[in-house]
């Protein structure tokens, strides 16, 4: 039995004769004939009572109606379902987000657009740092993730630049300089630095060691945040000092004060890494959406 058996069933069905059915379908009215004789055949049974003046359908056939349309409406249905996925239209895409990445402004405002523009495909979101999900995204278990860039080199991966997002100082409220409009990293030199471990995320780590560097001194480290959104409310209860994204200033806790930093500050660049390889078309789409993000100045 094949497809075509069942349209031209139904056409002969609603036809009720095999002339006009014939027509319908596009084919001559002998060949439309011997298809419904196979399929009776195929079934075991006549579908049809033909009659000079027609056909009417047989109890077994008024039942096939029911199923050769549900069978050509789930065929329809796979069909559209296919074309859609092939433009990306619908899917899935599994995104990580490292830190406080989703703080930043062009990160939500990107997922907003898309599910906008591609209601039905679905994104699954997960947190994580920077060096779990590239791993992730290595090992096949997400599509593509929002990071602390850089990630290393890695043949399966790209990643393209999102923002370049500048970063603060975070002081504790009581602390002597946290009235300034600006301080510069050097006046931090005995202040004691709140740092993620540079396991979670390298590349932000090494930036922060070289601008210290640069600024003439080699930090007192002291507890380290499992997270970056974790150093805010160890700066509140007095560990220490730190520096974050400008977007974690949107953590707006008592007892800390975000502060610009004076001279060249280091800054904490946003990237959306994701897979080379058997991409689906839905993250291509997500991927190209991506890159027309203009970068907020900061």
């Amino acid at each position: 039995m094949e497809l075509r058996h069942l349209r031209y069933f139904l056409a002969v069905a609603e036809e009720r004769h095999f002339t006009r059915a014939a027509e319908r379908v596009g084919i001559q009215q002998p060949p439309l004939s011997l298809q419904i004789k196979q399929l009776e055949e195929e079934l075991g049974t006549p579908l049809f009572l033909r009659q000079s003046r027609g056909v009417d359908l047989t109890e077994a056939g008024a039942a096939f109606v029911e199923e050769a349309r549900a069978i050509l409406a789930r065929v329809d249905q796979a069909k559209t379902h296919i074309q859609r996925l092939s433009r990306g239209e619908a899917g899935r895409i599994r995104i990580g987000f490292a830190g406080a990445t989703y703080f930043e402004p062009a990160v939500p405002a990107l997922i907003r657009d898309y599910r906008s523009r591609y209601p039905d495909v679905q994104l699954q979101p997960e947190q994580s740092n920077t060096a779990e999900l590239v791993q992730r995204l290595i090992d096949g278990e997400i599509d593509a993730a929002f990071v602390h860039t850089p990630i290393g080199a890695d043949p399966t991966l790209a990643c393209l630049p999102l923002v370049d997002e500048a970063m603060l100082l975070a002081l504790p409220a009581s602390h002597p300089l946290s009235g300034e409009p600006a301080v510069p990293l050097a006046a931090l030199a005995d202040d004691t630095f709140i740092l993620l471990p540079r396991a979670i995320s390298p590349g932000l780590y090494d930036r922060l060691i070289a601008a210290f560097q640069q600024a003439g001194f080699t930090p007192r480290l002291g507890l380290e945040a499992p997270q970056i959104v974790s150093i805010v409310p160890m700066v509140a209860a007095g560990f220490g000092v730190s520096l974050v994204p400008r977007a974690v200033s949107q953590i707006d806790t008592p007892g800390v004060r975000y502060l610009p930093i004076a001279g060249i500050a280091p800054r904490a660049p946003i990237g959306l890494a994701y897979r080379l390889d058997g991409g689906s078309a839905a993250l291509r789409g997500f991927v190209a959406m991506a890159g027309l993000v203009d970068e907020p100045q900061n």
